[in-house]
């Protein structure tokens, strides 16, 4: 059995492209895969805290130290990471906010990405001390965008904040296979919209047998 962590951020509940992608992604996998499950955490919903100061201290006391406060502060926390560890597929639905992620999204990473938890810290590593607990995980994304040309050599690569800095962050997640699926030309609502639908509609069968083929699940 897989077991696939399914996060989506939009902070639409209705009218959500990326959200809408995301149910036709997990309905074609339930139906080829009915025993996988499946855990889901809407933080568009129902953001995560964002870290403060009293977080901080708290990750970086002792465990054998900690206060109850502090072991309050860091139990979303604790949950968070305990379905990122149960699961082998990350699967992110997302739209681009201001070229990068809804703040949502952000403070997820920001309460995951923890050390001791998902990543070690050694100085003995010189310039690169950082090292990821978990690996083996794969990342599918499913994004939504006003505009066009974000991809590699598009028109407004360099515009691109979200999945340049998913990508980079997910490496503390334990990710080492990703895959993207992306609407756009949304805020011009003409045929290459709609066309950009129905592409990412096509592409999610194929992602699936991707990540099947890795996992060497039966058809």
């Amino acid at each position: 059995m897989t077991t696939i962590l399914h996060i989506d951020s939009s902070a639409r509940k209705q009218r959500s492209i990326s959200r809408a992608l995301a149910k036709k992604f997990t309905n074609q996998w339930h139906a080829k895969y009915p025993t996988d499950k499946f855990i889901y955490r809407d933080i568009g919903s129902a953001p995560p805290n964002f870290i403060s100061e009293k977080w901080i201290a708290a990750v970086f006391a002792p465990e054998e130290k900690r206060t109850d406060e502090q072991n309050s502060l860091l139990a979303l926390s604790d949950m968070l990471i305990k379905e990122l560890t149960e699961a082998e597929i990350i699967l992110i639905s997302t739209p681009m906010y201001n070229y990068g992620m809804p703040a949502s999204l952000k403070a997820w990473f920001d309460q995951v990405i923890r050390v001791d938890k998902t990543f070690t810290f050694d100085l003995s590593r010189g310039d690169f001390p950082l090292e990821p607990t978990m690996s083996g995980k794969t990342l599918v994304l499913l994004i939504s965008c006003g505009e066009f040309g974000f991809e590699v050599g598009g028109v407004r690569e360099e515009m691109n904040h979200l999945t340049p800095h998913i990508r980079s962050a997910s490496k503390y997640l334990g990710v080492d296979e990703q895959h993207e699926i992306r609407v756009e030309y949304q805020e011009f609502g003409d045929q290459r919209h709609t066309q950009s639908i129905d592409n990412a509609y096509l592409a999610i069968p194929k992602v699936i047998k991707q990540i099947a083929g890795k996992y060497c699940l039966g058809a």
